[in-house]
This record gives structure tokens, sequence and C-alpha cells, in this order.
């Protein structure tokens, strides 16, 4: 272990992702550089009478495919989700089965909910047919249930807890577990979000908010109308650099600032001042000015507000000219808690491939967002360090920022 924790550098060795695109980070990255939107008819259980007929759903997902019959009775869909996405991060990154475990490896998983889907049928069951709930529904609803799953299925017996910061949660939890890894706490950490919320209760809930959009979401342009709700995990394996140099791993990228703050402001709406504080602690713990970011991947929610708030925050911390930036919500949908890891991944692969994604949908410039949106189509570019925003209710921010090695 190094003598200087504060100077130690923290990569990502690998990445799993479960989107609307289907399983896998490289679905992801193909939706997303190519600007496909997975946005769908949406398809319940049970009859839907609510007015929005569309969400980002994981398409055709068998999770018996994936996961042990054993094991399935214990776990929502967003553990399952979390699971998969975990499977292959930690294939990516080189470790077999429980070899990434051990008590220096951290497991965090952010969530905005937890079981939705337990809950939801779990409380139909009972106030509608008169059902006895299932014996395990409570080990399956609660958020801890996907990082002490993913800690008992890899042997990580390090700093194990979830993260429930709405929107933010997924960024929040790979934040927190950077920083534990730079302060010496753990070697190692599986991190990331995941999010199964688009269910009948769900549904309507984010309706009764009236920020959902009925027919596309179109951040940053003008005549948005509001988000698509969906789902997914994204899961990342971080260690030190010291670490990864010495088993022989390749990195993906650094990891090399994470920023978090509160706007103490207002439940629903956004202030200026936290989210532009939070990009500026992002690039401070990474030793960088803003002048060095090349792209910017937006929170971007397409909702009238949020927009405004986001591109002012950006002026704010960038000046006149913000970097280029892009919000893939329209390709993913707004997957809540998951939101922020989908999103880093996104990220991850336009520093890689120097290609930022687009936002698409987007039909003219709005006068009160002045950035550049990239939009409709992905821009070849110079990315050496990237930012990734996460904003979420009751005005908690995050924001990564990762480089290039």
């Amino acid at each position: 272990m190094t003598t200087d924790n504060s100077r130690r550098r923290i990569v990502i060795t690998g990445m799993g992702v479960v989107s609307a695109a289907g399983v896998g980070a490289a679905n992801l990255w193909a939706a997303a550089k190519s600007g496909g939107s997975c946005i769908r008819e949406l398809k319940l259980a049970r009859p839907y009478t609510g007015r929005i007929k569309i969400a980002a759903q994981v398409p055709e997902f068998d999770p018996a495919r994936y996961i042990e019959a054993a094991l399935l009775p214990y776990c929502d869909p967003f553990t399952q989700f979390s699971i998969v996405a975990a499977d292959e991060a930690v294939a990516q990154a080189g470790f077999a089965g429980k070899d990434i475990g051990g008590p220096r490896t951290a497991v965090v998983i952010g969530t905005g909910i937890g079981g939705a889907t337990t809950i939801d049928e779990t409380s139909y069951g009972e106030y509608a047919e008169g059902k006895r709930p299932d014996t395990l529904s409570v080990p399956r609803l609660i958020p801890s249930a996907a990082p002490t799953t993913l800690g008992m299925r890899y042997g990580a017996k390090g700093p194990t807890f979830a993260l429930a910061s709405a929107c933010s949660s997924a960024t929040q939890a790979i934040g927190e577990a950077f920083e534990m890894l730079r302060a010496g706490r753990a070697d190692r950490a599986i991190a990331g979000g995941a999010e199964a919320c688009v269910t009948n209760g769900g549904m309507r809930a984010w309706e009764a908010l009236r920020v959902l959009t009925p027919d596309l979401c179109r951040p940053f342009s003008a005549k948005r109308n509001g988000m698509t709700l969906g789902e997914g995990a994204a899961v990342f394996v971080l260690e030190t650099l010291e670490s990864a140099q010495a088993r022989g791993a390749t990195p993906l990228c650094e990891l090399a600032g994470y920023g978090t703050t509160s706007d103490a402001f207002d439940p629903l709406r956004a202030d200026v001042d936290g989210p532009a504080r939070c990009m500026r602690l992002a690039l401070e713990s990474a030793g960088l000015e803003p002048s060095a970011v090349d792209y910017l991947n937006a929170h971007g929610t397409a909702t009238y507000a949020n927009d405004i708030t986001e591109s002012e925050a950006m002026r704010v911390v960038f000046g006149d000219r913000p970097p280029p930036v892009s919000s893939t919500k329209p390709i993913h949908g707004h997957a809540l808690g998951a939101s922020g890891g989908l999103e880093l991944s996104v990220t991850i692969n336009a520093l890689r491939e120097q290609l930022a994604p687009p936002t698409i949908n987007f039909l003219e410039p709005d006068p009160k967002c002045p950035v550049d949106a990239i939009p409709n189509a992905a821009r070849k570019m110079r990315i050496r360090v990237a930012l990734s925003n996460s904003f979420a209710f009751g005005g908690i921010n995050a924001t990564l920022a990762v480089r290039a090695l």
C-alpha cells in the first residue's frame, strides 16, 4: 500500500451493463453512438390505463439464463440486473469467481427505490387480491439486497452497503467507492447502480409529477416536454492503478475525480450553485482545470427547468463556452438510481473511441440552454478528460471525472 493515500490513482478495469439496449455494455454503446433510441411501447404484467404508453424497459430479459435457480427466489429484478451487470464487469476485469473478493474488496450499489417490483406486486396482492405476501418479499425488496448478494457472490468482505440518493445514487455509489480506495480503506470495489421501477405503481406516480413525455425525450432542445422512465443496471470494478498493474490488467480509464454537493434548496427544483460546486469539486479532486474537460455527459432530463439550470451551472464552471455536451437519456431512458452508471459506461466508451454520442430528437436550440448539445449525430473529437453529471430530487448532486490513460 502506498504511504500517501491521497495520491493513489484509481482505475476502472471492468464494466457491465443491463439496459433497454439489452445485456452488455457494448449493446448500450452501440445504441448511444448510433443514436438508436431504445424507448418502446410500455409492457406491464397488469393492464395500465395511464396516459404515458412508453418506457425504456430491458427487452426479453430472462434471469434464469444468467442466475442460478437456487438464488433467483431472493432476487427482485433490480438485484437480477445487478448480478448480470456485475458478472460482466468482473469477467472483463479478469477475475474468476471469488478471486476478486476478500476483506479489502468493497461493494457499493446505488438505487433510488430498491425492490420496486416486489413492493408493487406485494401491495397489489394484499389490497386487490387478498393474497398473503411471499415469504421472501422483505429480502427481495430491501435496497441492500443488491450489494449484499454481490458480496456473497464474489466473497467481498470489505465495506458493503446500498446508497439511495434518487437519480444521483449510482454516481454517488461509484464516487464513494472511489474515495474509499483513495483513502486506503479498500483496494478494490464493485460499484454501480440498479433500478427496476417500471411498474404500474411507478408509472402512475411519475405521471402524477407531470414530468414524463408522451412521445420523444429532447434534452436541451426547444419544445422539450419531459423524460422517459427507464430501468437497468451498470456495475464497475474499481481498483488502484498499482493493483491493476501488478496483476497485468489493462484499465479502461482512470477514475480521476469525484464531487458531491447538496443544494439544500427545494424538494423538486434544482439550484445553479449546487451543481456548479459539484463539478468544481470533481475537477479539484482530479487536479484538473475546467479547460481540461473535452466532453460532458449531462444529467439532461429534458424537463424544462432542469436543462436550463444545468446549462447555467455549466456556464458558471466553464464560462461562455462549455465543452460539448450530450444527454443519452433519450437512448436508455431515465433509469433513476441506475442512470449515472449507464451514463458513466457511455462516457468511458466515448473516451476510449474518441467519439461523443449525440443528443437525439433535438429540434432547435433553446436560447435558455446555450450549450453545444451535439445534436442528433455523433461527433468524432479528441476526448482526454470527460465529466458525467447526476443531479437528483432533493438537490443531491454528484459528478465523476474520467481520464484516458
